[in-house]
């Protein structure tokens, strides 16, 4: 337990804890892909500006921004067969997510045959496509939801050479960590939680006032928690701390003597 006392100065790198024990409170990462089925098109470019999520019932209001990485013109056809990009990534508040809005620009065309044909958007969805999740998120979860955009249901051709954009997009989300949690008593009698694999520290937190802390993002498997005390009290070491992706491992509450 000898190296803890170095390991505690570089603790606000790994920073990442809680002010109260409730799963539904604090926050998750929240990232958004695009991919895309089969389609029998040149090129089909849809014009992407922002990604937004509801956590209400509101079909109105209640709407955040997961603020898009590169907002601009994607071609759906490079994310075949299993290819992804990344549009968003966002710390949100934990909880439920009802809904998802895909807020399209004007810049959307087809490629048929080397010719490009402009894709004419509905008036009914230039504030955005929205669709049903009903995602509940856990604070220190990290999660990832596809937007499986299927270009080839998604294009209808007209009697006199119009094509017109109709998204048909299916969506599905995915717990990619999880989290180790608790508290340490006495409050402030700790400088730092550590979570070890191996020889190797991979992440670490600063208890609150209260004492509680969590560790997010963390790869399913088996872990120790060293906690280090203040000088006065003493180091404790805590083995085989399973992890589980999508879920929270609780150690309790440890007191320091």
């Amino acid at each position: 337990m000898a190296g803890l006392a170095a390991l505690s100065t570089t603790v606000i790198l790994f920073s990442a804890c809680t002010k109260n024990d409730d799963s539904t409170s604090g926050t998750s990462k929240f990232s958004v892909y695009l991919t895309d089925a089969p389609a029998h098109y040149d090129k089909v470019y849809i014009d992407i500006q922002d990604v937004m999520v509801n956590s209400t019932t509101d079909a109105d209001n209640g709407w955040q921004s997961l603020h898009l990485l590169r907002p601009g013109v994607y071609n759906l056809l490079d994310f075949r067969n299993g290819v992804d990009t990344l549009l968003a990534s966002y710390d949100i508040p934990a909880g439920k997510i009802s809904q998802i809005r895909l807020v399209l620009g004007p810049n959307n065309s087809v490629v048929v045959d080397g010719a490009t044909y402009p894709l004419e958007t509905p008036s009914a969805q230039q504030s955005g496509l929205k669709l049903n999740v009903q995602a509940n998120l856990t604070a220190g979860i990290d999660y990832r939801l596809w937007l499986d955009f299927d270009a080839n249901r998604s294009i209808v051709t007209t009697g006199n050479g119009k094509y017109i954009l109709k998204p048909v997009i299916r969506s599905y989300t995915q717990a990619t960590s999880g989290s180790i949690k608790g508290i340490i008593l006495p409050p402030l009698s700790s400088k730092g939680v550590f979570v070890i694999q191996n020889t190797d520290t991979v992440a670490a937190a600063i208890p609150d006032a209260t004492g509680a802390f969590l560790v997010a993002g963390l790869n399913a498997g088996a872990y120790n928690v060293a906690v280090a005390g203040n000088g006065i009290l003493k180091d404790t070491l805590l083995t085989n701390v399973n992890v589980t992706v999508g879920q929270v491992s609780t150690i309790g509450t440890v007191t320091l003597h």
